[in-house]
């Protein structure tokens, strides 16, 4: 799409965001046809997604919402293809910052997101925020989620082997062991979908390069910080000690992401290193656990662990939509407070435009107290240079388990990587 387009699809949104209040009250009879809207969606997210649609279809019967759910790497390799195509739906999931093909910066840059700046929930939107929605000033993406990426517990299986949530590394070690000697491993995980292989990088690093160095991403940039040369290489050593010290489920390479949640909503394992909206998947899959979300310890001083923490889920609208007003109205409700709460009461989240009516999941706690007191850091791909590197660690973690690389090797990928420019 054009530019000047783009400047036409801008007013048309002042008018709508003057004249709509979605969420309010029904959209509008109409005599035609109910309006169809297309989304594309993380199936990671389809509890809390499904959640808003079905709030939304009631305010607005007049408005169908159809919804197909992939996972992460399906998303990032087909909607900038759809696009491109011609074939992309209506509103779809985007990635915040700047790290792969699907993320704000990416698609905004091939002129495929509609502008959003003028929408009601720009008004309420954190500044911190709006550094991974926005480019060169103007918002393209509204967010709906706070999430972490931590260790989730099933507390009773963790009651079963006699444990609790480590706070230090020395505690973490100590708890893989007991977790074995009561027949079950202390984490699932399934790396055989690429998107997971990052998890537990990004869980360790928070601790081993940001407790120390919050600038860490600027210092990279500037040529001053290399991944050889920093904490990325504690994190990766301590990543590997876990899988060699039996912390793990046999074959992680040959396990996905559905399967390491079986693992946990059966009982062969404590837990799983995930995103918070993995919560309500096992709710679904097991309503009878009991679960915990906490920082994975990456050191034995408590003070310094660090939790990634950050804007997760959020959503983007096609400018070459043919149902513009029905889908910045969905647009719209994704950013007021009834459908953010609704969006994050489903799936284990915290609001990413916070508003004082939202009541924490008691199971990410912890998530939110960070989040209060500073002690979250950024998703490490937000803030990375292009996509090249975030592909380039999740095939360098599988290399790293294959056998077939070795930690310099898979520094110096990455370090490769972060030179590239789009």
């Amino acid at each position: 799409m054009t530019r000047p387009s783009r400047l036409r699809g801008l007013t048309l949104a002042l008018v709508l965001a003057a004249t709509t209040t979605t969420g309010c009250g029904p959209f509008g009879a109409s005599e035609d046809a109910p309006v169809e809207l297309t989304v594309k969606a993380s199936i990671t997210d389809k509890s809390a997604m499904d959640a808003v649609v079905a709030e939304f279809h009631r305010l607005n019967p007049d408005i169908h919402v159809s919804v197909a759910y992939a996972d992460a790497d399906t998303l990032q390799e087909q909607l900038p293809e759809d696009f491109r195509a011609e074939k992309g739906p209506d509103i779809f999931t985007v990635w915040p910052g700047s790290g792969n093909p699907a993320s704000v910066t990416a698609l905004e840059q091939d002129g495929l997101l509609e502008n959003l700046s003028l929408r009601r929930f720009n008004l309420t939107m954190p500044m911190g925020v709006k550094r991974v929605t926005d480019v060169n000033g103007s918002t393209y993406a509204v967010p709906v989620t706070f999430s972490g990426i931590g260790a989730v517990f099933s507390m009773g299986a963790l009651d079963a082997v006699g444990g609790e949530p480590p706070r230090t590394w020395t505690e973490l070690l100590s708890l893989c062991q007991t977790a074995r000697d009561h027949g079950k491993v202390l984490f699932a995980v399934g790396n055989a979908t690429p998107w997971v292989t990052q998890l537990i990088s990004y869980a360790l690093v928070a601790t081993t390069v940001y407790a120390d160095e919050p600038d860490f991403d600027r210092n990279m940039d500037l040529g001053k910080e290399t991944f050889a040369g920093s904490g990325w290489r504690t994190a990766l050593r301590k990543y590997m000690d876990l899988d060699e010290r039996g912390c793990f489920n046999a074959d992680p390479l040959e396990t996905t992401y559905e399967e390491s949640l079986d693992q946990v909503a059966t009982g062969r394992a404590v837990g799983v290193v995930q995103v918070a909206s993995v919560l309500s998947e096992l709710r679904a899959a097991a309503p009878d656990l009991t679960l915990r979300m906490t920082a994975l310890p990456a050191g034995d001083d408590p003070e310094e662990t660090r939790m990634p923490g950050a804007v997760s889920a959020a959503y983007a609208l096609n400018p070459g939509t043919p149902h513009r007003k029905e889908a910045f109205a969905l647009i719209d409700f994704l950013g007021s407070a009834r459908g953010q709460n609704l969006y994050n009461r489903s799936g284990a989240t915290l609001p990413a435009i916070p508003n004082t009516s939202f009541t924490v999941d008691p199971a990410i706690k912890e998530v939110a107290e960070r989040q209060k007191a500073g002690t979250t850091v950024p998703f490490m791909d937000q803030r990375w240079p292009n996509s090249a590197v975030q592909r380039t660690h999740f095939a360098q973690v599988k290399a790293l388990f294959a056998g077939t690389t070795n930690l310099d090797a898979a520094l110096a990928a990455l370090d490769r990587a972060h030179g590239e420019r789009p």
